[in-house]
């Protein structure tokens, strides 16, 4: 797991913030923000971007740092989702954590079609059985029970 407190703590210092200034300014108590720097906890999405605000960093760069991004193409939506000036910091959250988590479900399911694929190919073909020549798809219906109301 990357070490986002050792990153907070290093850009705190590199801020000339206390730790009681740096927790007053993201919203969170002495100690919480003390176990992070220590690693001792995962802050969530919400209270990264509190301390990014108290540092004067994007949130982008904790979130980075804390695994909660990794390529490229999301750093761009994220970037623009956290810049965009018409949705509050707490709108920006959420859309940040439904855009990860939906990432993160369609990275599984990939992977999980991809381990599940068959091994025989039909060359491009379908592999069900072709109609025989003069039937048509009605035809091949059974009628139903006609009900008299």
């Amino acid at each position: 797991m990357p070490d986002v407190g050792k990153f907070i703590r290093e850009q705190r210092e590199n801020a000339r913030l206390s730790l009681r200034k740096l927790a007053q300014a993201a919203g969170v108590s002495n100690p919480y923000l003390s176990q992070i720097e220590r690693g001792i906890r995962k802050p969530s999405a919400k209270v990264l971007q509190g301390i990014a605000k108290g540092l004067r960093i994007s949130a982008e760069q904790l979130y980075v740092r804390a695994g909660m991004l990794d390529d490229r193409e999301e750093h761009d939506v994220v970037a623009a989702i956290l810049a965009d000036p018409a949705i509050t910091e707490k709108q920006k959250q959420a859309l940040v954590q439904v855009y990860t988590t939906f990432r993160d479900e369609t990275g599984r399911e990939r992977a999980s079609k991809t381990a599940e694929r068959p091994a025989r190919r039909t060359g491009g073909r379908s592999a069900l059985p072709k109609p025989s020549p003069g039937s048509s798809p009605s035809s091949r219906l059974q009628p139903t029970k006609e009900v008299n109301a």
